[in-house]
Order: C-alpha cells, then sequence, then structure tokens
C-alpha cells in the first residue's frame, strides 16, 4: 500500500511539472557583469524580464540590448517576419536551471548570448518551419564581442553551446493581434510558451519581439 501511495505521488508530480504554466514579470537587476563581456554588457538595458516556471520556480532572465540595428526598408513575408541583420546581438540570457531548445536540444544552466538568424535555405531544412527567423544561443564566455557576428561562426559557437553538430535556437513568432509587452501567451497545439518583449531600434521606434522560450518543433 505505501509502495503504491508513493508511485501514485510520483506520478501527479511528474504530470504537475510536465502541465506547468509560464509567466514573465519585470526584473530590477543588470545582467551579470561577471559573466558577460565588457564590450556586450555595454549594449544591455539595465533592467530585465524574468520567466518563472509554475509558482515560484525561475526558469530563465533575459536582458536585451538598449537598441537593435534593422534593415532599411525591411518589409515582412510569411518566411521572414522581423527586421534584423542576421548575426546581430539581441541580448543575453541567463538559464537558471538545465533546459531544452526548439529542436529539443538540451541547454545547460549558465549564460549565453541571443543573436538572430535567419534559417538556411538549403535541402537540409525544407519544411522544418513556416519561418526563417531564430535566436541562436552562444556561449557568454566565448562571444565577447558585440560585433556581427558572419553565419558560419554564429553557427559553429551556436552548435558548440548545444554540444552538437546544430544550432542551439529558439524560435521567433508571429506577433499576435492581442500581443503586449512583456507578455507570455500559450499555443496550446504546439504547447509553446511565447515570450513577448519589448525593444527599441536605433531610430527609436518600439520594437516587439516573441519567441519560444519553452518547447519544442512539431514532429
Amino acid at each position: 500500500m505505501i509502495a503504491r501511495y508513493a508511485i501514485a505521488l510520483l506520478l501527479l508530480a511528474c504530470t504537475s511539472a510536465q502541465g506547468a504554466d509560464y509567466r514573465v514579470e519585470p526584473l530590477d537587476e543588470s545582467a551579470p557583469a561577471d559573466e558577460v563581456s565588457a564590450s556586450i554588457a555595454a549594449t544591455l538595458a539595465p533592467t530585465g524580464a524574468r520567466v518563472i516556471r509554475g509558482t515560484a520556480t525561475t526558469f530563465c532572465d533575459i536582458w536585451l540590448c538598449k537598441e537593435w540595428a534593422t534593415e532599411t526598408d525591411f518589409k515582412p513575408t510569411s518566411a521572414l517576419l522581423y527586421p534584423f541583420i542576421p548575426g546581430q546581438l539581441m541580448g543575453v540570457v541567463r538559464f537558471a536551471r538545465k533546459g531544452s531548445d526548439y529542436r529539443d536540444q538540451d541547454i545547460e544552466s549558465g549564460v549565453y548570448t541571443l543573436r538572430y538568424s535567419q534559417q538556411p535555405v538549403d535541402g537540409s531544412h525544407v519544411g522544418t518551419s513556416l519561418t526563417r527567423d531564430f535566436l541562436l544561443l552562444l556561449r557568454a564566455d566565448s562571444d565577447e564581442s558585440a560585433d556581427v557576428l558572419d553565419y558560419s561562426e554564429l553557427a559553429k559557437q551556436s552548435a558548440e553551446a548545444a554540444g552538437s553538430g546544430h544550432p542551439a535556437l529558439l524560435s521567433m513568432q508571429r506577433i499576435a493581434e492581442d500581443s503586449k509587452p512583456l507578455s507570455m501567451r500559450h499555443n496550446e497545439d504546439h504547447d509553446w510558451w511565447i515570450v513577448g518583449l519589448e525593444g527599441k531600434a536605433k531610430d527609436g521606434k518600439s520594437l516587439l519581439v516573441e519567441f519560444v522560450i519553452y518547447g519544442v518543433a512539431a514532429e
């Protein structure tokens, strides 16, 4: 009887963990100066956002850049949603515990830079995503310059962060009609938790970005 009761409690705990909700709230602290290079730290906003799992468990902390460069005369398409320059720094994320990326690759706890990338148009990526906008994760201790990275170096460093042959990535999403800054929404069809954060372009305009902070690509 005791053994059955213990098993039931374990199953309940696992089910609750799998079904935990996520939310986001303001974070009134700066990125960790001892884990981010001075060059990159200088580009970051002084405050960030904290993603919380369940009632009080910190999942990750995110700091966006103070401003982002954007492509001139950019017009979004069905495949490309955001006006950013491939390889540019978007911000920094600190995972409080081991997590996973959009491809379900393990992401160890620690600090990573976030850089914008576009999925290559080649035979290896046909049908893997409806859109090409992604954020790639690089280990903060190996990504020391805020300069734009070319794709080969970006992909190499991001794959090293994932400990695999494929970059570690988070899928950027189309902005929902009712989206707001500092928000979280749940795509129940895919079990994606999508965080919405607001940054600024160099021309001063506000830009809302949304990306899957927890959840994996559909099979």
